[in-house]
């Protein structure tokens, strides 16, 4: 069901270009297509506050012999998941899939566009023109797709690989981020030389890049026990667009700016910029992946670690866990159990 849920996201953007690229030519107004938005957020915040209904945390894990699990402070959620490094490793991971997908939201349409100015398949868009709006249309439909793809494709790969490897989930998903960088590399290299191939390369990456959105959720199912899921979903929510998608853009116009500055002023100026400062999607694309590769080591060890403590058969140790009393004096006292010679 997760993979149902995930679908919104790639699906959700590439639609929001569809709508805004129709809009736009209908209204003859790019602001119109901001407009619109909006209104369909109110209409699914009334559905999710007048539809859904919250079940129990960690009812469906909890035996029926199980004690029950007792919420601990924040402090201490925030302690707990610090230590988890499957947890802090797959956030990681998933910060770069959100800078990869920020950057390629924003900036995608507009490399395209300069793409076929220079190679002389579209006029220019000055300031005042009505530019022509095809590039976001033709983007909308392979985020759409993509979207599609690749999240069927990232749940059915880690099924499969889930029978006879138990870390098929992080390995999944890095094999997408590790794949996806070289075929968004090529993209941007042959925009210069061939805009159908630059479409294919772009539909590739994406598709691998779509692997990773239902698994990543997935990975923090059953690495984070019940009581502590909200912290890390807020956690992992806040550090991917933060890092990702939030900053992306603006780093990469930055850095498309300050090369610009560099050269002559040109059409082919601002598509060379924009091309190299894109490529820094593939590396940190590939940074990604190397964060999931490190999630496959520790995924098992986490994993039962907190099956066991659903479980009531693994208790957290606290600050005082790592001590024993002896008697010092007449009296008792906690001491580290390094000191104590056995």
């Amino acid at each position: 069901m997760l993979s149902v849920f995930y679908f919104a996201i790639p699906v959700g953007s590439g639609l929001g270009y569809i709508a805004g690229s129709k809009v736009k030519d209908m209204a003859g107004d790019w602001h119109w297509a901001l407009r619109v938005t909006p209104g369909l957020g109110v209409v699914a915040v009334l559905l999710l506050f007048l539809v859904v209904r919250e079940p129990p945390r960690g009812a469906v894990e909890r035996l029926s012999d199980s004690p029950p699990l007792n919420p601990t402070s924040w402090w201490a959620d925030l302690r707990a998941l610090a230590r988890n490094p499957s947890f802090i490793l797959s956030s990681l991971g998933f910060t770069a899939v959100a800078f990869v997908t920020g950057s390629l939201a924003l900036w995608a349409p507009a490399f395209l566009l300069r793409s076929r100015v220079v190679l002389g398949e579209t006029p220019p868009c000055l300031p005042g023109d009505s530019c022509s709006s095809s590039d976001s249309l033709i983007f909308g439909l392979i985020t759409c797709l993509t979207g599609v793809l690749g999240v069927g494709l990232g749940v059915e790969f880690s099924r499969r690989l889930r029978r006879s490897n138990p870390r098929a989930d992080p390995l999944v998903c890095a094999a997408g981020l590790l794949g996806s960088a070289p075929f968004l590399f090529l993209s941007l290299t042959c925009a210069r030389g061939s805009i159908v191939a630059t479409y294919i390369f772009i539909f590739i990456g994406e598709t691998l890049l779509s692997m990773n959105w239902a698994i990543v959720a997935d990975i923090l199912l059953y690495v984070v026990i019940p009581t502590r899921r909200s912290t890390a979903e807020a956690f992992q929510i806040v550090l991917s667009h933060l890092l990702g998608d939030a900053g992306s853009p603006y780093l990469i116009g930055l850095i498309s700016d300050r090369l610009r500055r560099t050269w002559p002023p040109s059409f082919l100026s601002e598509f060379r910029a924009l091309q190299f400062s894109l490529m820094l999607c593939a590396f940190v694309g590939a940074l990604g992946g190397a964060a999931f590769l490190g999630t496959a080591i520790f995924i098992e060890g986490d994993r039962r670690r907190a099956q066991l403590h659903v479980q009531g058969l693994l208790r957290e140790a606290g600050p005082e866990d790592d001590r024993i009393v002896v008697p010092q004096r007449g009296r008792s006292t906690r001491v580290p159990v390094s000191s104590v010679l056995i």
